[in-house]
């Protein structure tokens, strides 16, 4: 029995126009694309998606598109440790 699961992680937010800047949208990507890291993704596995809107609100998505399962609890992706 494995404990990986090949559900992807995702952590994403929606902000209201004048609730952001560039450099805040910035600063939020980079925040949630490090966590995942420390959730054991590498910088490869991980997909940033910014939606803007035309009336100025944005949604950001960042995810961990984890790969399947290779069968065995030794061959867990993302480099974690059971």
């Amino acid at each position: 029995m494995s404990l990986y699961q090949p559900e992807p992680v995702e952590i994403s937010t929606r902000m209201r126009p004048g609730e952001w800047t560039e450099a805040s949208l910035e600063e939020l990507v980079n925040s949630y694309r490090h966590r995942i890291v420390e959730m054991g993704a590498s910088v490869s596995d991980i997909v940033t998606d910014i939606e803007r809107n035309d009336d100025g609100s944005v949604k950001v998505a960042v995810s961990w598109a984890k790969p399947a399962n290779q069968g065995d609890e030794d061959a867990v992706a993302g480099g974690q440790t059971l």
